[in-house]
């Protein structure tokens, strides 16, 4: 099964670019994962919140394929550990059909059709994080949970 997270806009601090990818590094030697940046919305200055939400939606749907189990990351999403996570996360490689797919939204979260189609509700945390703060934390913790699942020492409890 192949593991995909999607974010909308490009990363702008080079501080977090090079967390990122050290990260979704590590995370390849586990499993086979993608990290997927979509264009931000042009002239979105121009949108209402809602019109913004609804563009970005329509540019995430050209991204889902038949079979995705959507997983957004969304400030009202369940919360778990890491272990708890890690769990969760080796139940959906063995039960997900086809791709896993992690979606961070822009920075007004997600349209009502992207929530209504979605399969689960991801939080990491109950502070609120930049929508581009949040990759860097979320690979982070795929990083974390894959080594939970194998057992090495990187997490420590």
């Amino acid at each position: 099964m192949k593991t995909l997270l999607i974010a909308i806009g490009k990363t702008d601090e080079e501080y977090l670019k090079f967390g990122i990818d050290k990260f979704v590094d590590r995370v390849k030697r586990y499993m086979p994962f993608e990290f997927q940046v979509l264009p931000d919305i042009k002239q979105s200055k121009n949108l209402s919140e809602i019109q913004q939400k609804e563009k970005e939606g329509e540019l995430l749907l050209k991204n889902f394929q038949a079979g995705d189990f959507i997983v957004l990351l969304d400030e009202n999403g369940k919360q778990m550990s890491s272990v708890r996570f890690s769990q969760w996360l080796n139940n959906q490689m063995v039960n997900s059909p086809k791709r896993l797919v992690f979606v961070i939204g822009g920075p007004y979260g997600f349209s009502k059709q992207i929530y209504n189609m979605s399969n689960y509700k991801l939080s990491l945390s109950e502070m609120t994080f930049s929508h581009q703060m949040i990759r860097l934390f979320f690979v982070e913790q795929l990083y974390r949970a894959n080594a939970i699942l194998k057992g090495e020492p990187y997490h420590h409890q």
